[in-house]
């Protein structure tokens, strides 16, 4: 069993930034590759990010790429999301969840795990 913690949302305005962490405990997840999903209110939730175990390969939503930056540290269980240039449409719960394998998975259904999210706000 994985559990993931999120920390890090808050309010902030437009073209701010935020580093979101998901601190994961139980069984060592240095070899399970993690995501980053959102849900914005009245919609569905959607992909923004995914490393592998290895930290070799990430991958990223249109929407974020070039703004976004995931990164893994395995001696801390730690994996986060550096977000920079917000922009309201940011706006969402940010949930990390883990994949039970090395490789990058970018469907929600490949996920095993998740966390409990964390509120981003992004003003205008």
């Amino acid at each position: 069993q994985v559990q993931l913690v999120e920390s890090g949302g808050g309010l902030v305005q437009a073209g701010d930034s935020l580093r979101l962490s998901c601190a994961a405990s139980g069984r060592t997840f240095s070899s399970y590759a993690m995501g980053w999903f959102r849900q914005a209110p009245g919609k569905e939730r959607e992909f923004v990010a995914a490393i592998s175990a290895s930290g070799g390969s990430t991958y990223y939503a249109r929407s974020v790429k070039g703004r976004f930056t995931i990164s893994g540290d395995n001696r801390k269980n730690t994996v986060y999301l550096q977000m920079n240039s917000l922009k309201p449409e940011d706006t969402a719960v940010y949930y990390c969840a883990a994949h039970m394998r090395p490789i990058v998975v970018l469907t929600e259904s490949g996920y095993n795990y998740w966390g409990q999210g964390t509120q981003v706000t992004v003003s205008s």
